[in-house]
C-alpha cells in the first residue's frame, strides 16, 4: 500500500525509496515484529480466557508433555494478523504472486483455525477429519498452481525447472498442476508434523521464508538471473516484503513460543505457513529447491510415513515414536537440546539450497 507514495515523489526525495523492495521488507519486517511483541501477550490471555483447558494433550505422547495442559493453543493468529497487516502495508497489491501466496496463507490458516477450535470445544485431539482436512488443501492448492501458470512467462509455463541442472526444463504439461498441489499440500502438513515441540517448527519456517524470500528475490531481477543462468520470473521479488514480514511475526511469535511455551501454534499457524512455503516454491520455479531448503519438514513427515507402513504390514514400529523429534525424546533427548539441533540441520540446509543457486 505504501508503495503507492512513490507518485508522490520526483524521483530524489524521501518518497522514493518506497520504490525499493529491500526497503520496504525491512519496514515490514519491523512493522511485524512490533505488532506482535505489542499484541502477543494481549492475545494470549485472551485466548487463555476463552480455550480453558486449552490444546488438549495426546494420552499417548511423551510423559513429559503433560506439563503442558492448559497451554492456549491457535497462536498461530498472532502471526497471521501481523503478516498480512504488514503485507498489506509495504507490498506491492497489483503484484499476482503476492496475492498467490496470501490466498493460500489464509486458506489454510482457516482449516488449521477450524481444527484447531474444533479440538478446543471437544475438548479432545480429533479436529476436522484427516479426509475435508486434505480434500479442502489440495482445492485451495489447485487453485493457486492455476492461477501461478496463468502469470509465468510462457517459456515457463507447466515445466519444472532443476537446480544446478540449470539449462534443463522439464515440461510436465497437464501434470504441473497436480504436481505443484502436492508441493503445497505436501509442505502444509509436513510443518504441521513438525510442530510438536516448544519452539521447533517456528524457526526453519523463518530459515526456510528467508531462503525462499532471497530466492524470489534474486529470480525477480534479470540481472541477478543473468550473473547466476536462473529462470528470470518477473514480480516474484515482491515475494520477499512477504517473507520479511513472516520473519517479523515469527520471531514475535517465538519470544512468547519459547520453552515453556505461553501459547502453542496450532494448526492455524502450521498449516497456514507450510502452505505459503510451498505457494512460494511454485511461484518462484523452485519446488525441488523447497524439498532441501525445507529438509527437515520433509524427513519429519517421511518418519510418520515410514512409521505407518512398517506397522501395518509387519505389527512393528522403525521409530519408538512418530514425528521424528518424539522418538528422540523418548530416547531421553531433553526437549531444547531436540529443538537447537533441528533448528542447526534447518540453518544447513538452507545454505545447501542457497548454494544451488551458483553451482553449474
Amino acid at each position: 500500500m505504501l508503495y503507492w507514495l512513490t507518485e508522490l515523489s520526483d524521483g530524489g526525495d524521501f518518497f522514493n525509496l518506497f520504490r525499493y523492495i529491500t526497503m520496504r521488507s525491512g519496514g515490514a519486517f519491523f512493522t511485524s515484529l512490533i505488532l506482535a511483541m505489542v499484541f502477543g501477550r494481549p492475545l494470549i490471555d485472551m485466548l487463555r480466557r476463552r480455550q480453558g483447558k486449552g490444546q488438549p494433550i495426546r494420552d499417548d505422547g511423551p510423559e513429559s508433555h503433560f506439563v503442558k495442559a492448559g497451554t492456549p493453543t491457535m497462536g498461530g493468529l498472532l502471526i497471521l494478523v501481523t503478516l498480512m497487516a504488514s503485507t498489506l502495508l509495504w507490498a506491492r497489491l497489483d503484484n499476482p504472486y503476492v496475492w498467490i501466496v496470501i490466498f493460500v496463507t489464509l486458506s489454510y490458516g482457516a482449516i488449521g483455525f477450524a481444527d484447531d477450535y474444533a479440538k478446543v470445544s471437544k475438548a479432545n485431539t480429533k479436529g476436522v477429519s484427516s479426509r475435508v482436512r486434505l480434500l479442502l488443501g489440495f482445492l485451495i492448492a489447485a487453485i493457486a498452481a492455476i492461477w501461478a501458470s496463468s502469470v509465468h512467462p510462457d517459456e515457463l509455463v507447466n515445466r519444472l525447472a532443476l537446480p544446478i541442472f540449470k539449462d534443463v526444463l522439464l515440461n510436465l504439461s497437464f501434470f504441473f498442476v497436480p504436481f505443484a498441489m502436492i508441493v503445497i499440500v505436501g509442505a502444509a502438513n509436513a510443518v504441521n508434523l513438525t510442530d510438536g515441540l516448544d519452539g521447533l517448527a517456528i524457526m526453519p519456517v523463518m530459515i526456510a521464508a528467508g531462503t525462499l524470500g532471497a530466492i524470489a528475490y534474486v529470480v525477480g531481477r534479470v540481472d541477478f538471473t543473468d550473473y547466476l543462468g536462473l529462470h528470470y520470473v518477473p514480480g516474484t521479488g515482491e515475494i520477499l516484503v512477504f517473507t520479511a514480514a513472516l520473519i517479523g511475526g515469527g520471531l514475535g511469535f517465538l519470544w512468547f513460543n519459547a520453552p515453556p511455551a505461553a501459547v502453542f501454534m496450532g494448526d492455524t499457524g502450521s498449516l497456514a505457513l507450510g502452505g505459503a512455503l510451498g505457494a512460494i516454491a511454485v511461484a518462484t520455479k523452485h519446488e525441488i529447491v523447497l524439498a532441501i531448503v525445507g529438509g527437515l519438514f520433509v524427513v519429519e513427515a517421511l518418519s510418520v510415513i515410514i512409521q505407518v507402513l512398517y506397522f501395518k504390514r509387519t505389527g512393528k514400529r522403525v521409530f519408538l515414536m512418530a514425528p521424528i523429534h518424539h522418538h528422540y525424546e523418548k530416547k531421553g533427548w531433553s526437549e531444547p537440546t531436540i529443538v537447537i539441533r533441528f533448528w542447526i540441520i534447518s540453518l544447513v540446509l538452507a545454505l545447501v539450497g542457497l548454494a544451488t543457486l551458483k553451482l553449474r
